[in-house]
């Protein structure tokens, strides 16, 4: 595959940056999964997401899922990631179609609507940890924004994206 991440460190280790790109990840979910657009766009943002984070975790054996429970008519999505930033998700109704938002874009916050993030990391402990934050857009990355200012603490901006071609193939996804 194509896809990677990369990771910077600075300011005496003060500040973090990850840039990923996921797009044969995402061409791949999309194939197996057959989505529409918008549900395409809503898994590929989450596996973008779910690699980044998995890859921040530290054992070899722990496991991030990241777990979207929502009243749109994509019913939920859901992607498991290890430390090494394997990826696998889905999404509940991958054939949701809904007319574009107000800037003709793919609606991702209309498909999921209101609902929770999840966050569970399983680091082989008795108990995974479980974050939880309600949606505050449905756009994903504000989601986790939102959910590492407020569960973890940790000031942070998420930016994910997945561009699709005018035949729904994915052309860039991180």
């Amino acid at each position: 595959m194509n896809d990677y991440i990369i990771r910077a460190i600075a300011a005496d280790d003060q500040i973090r940056a990850f840039a990923a790109v996921t797009t044969e990840t995402v061409e791949t979910a999309r194939q197996d999964h057959n989505t529409s657009p918008v549900a395409t766009a809503a898994l590929g943002r989450l596996l973008t997401a779910g690699a980044m984070m998995g890859s921040m975790m530290k054992g070899n054996k722990d496991i991030l899922t990241l777990q979207i429970e929502c009243g749109g008519p994509i019913g939920g999505v859901t992607v498991t990631a290890d430390a090494n930033a394997n990826v696998k998700g889905y999404v509940n109704q991958p054939n949701v179609i809904i007319p574009a938002n107000k800037d003709g874009k793919l609606d991702v916050s209309g498909a999921i609507g209101p609902g929770f993030l999840n966050v569970i990391r399983d680091i082989g402990m008795k108990e995974p940890y479980n974050g939880q934050v309600h949606l505050v857009s449905g756009e994903i990355a504000e989601d986790l924004t939102y959910y590492y200012a407020t569960s973890e603490q940790i000031p942070s901006s998420v930016g994910l994206g997945v561009l699709l071609d005018k035949e729904n193939f994915v052309k860039q996804a991180g």
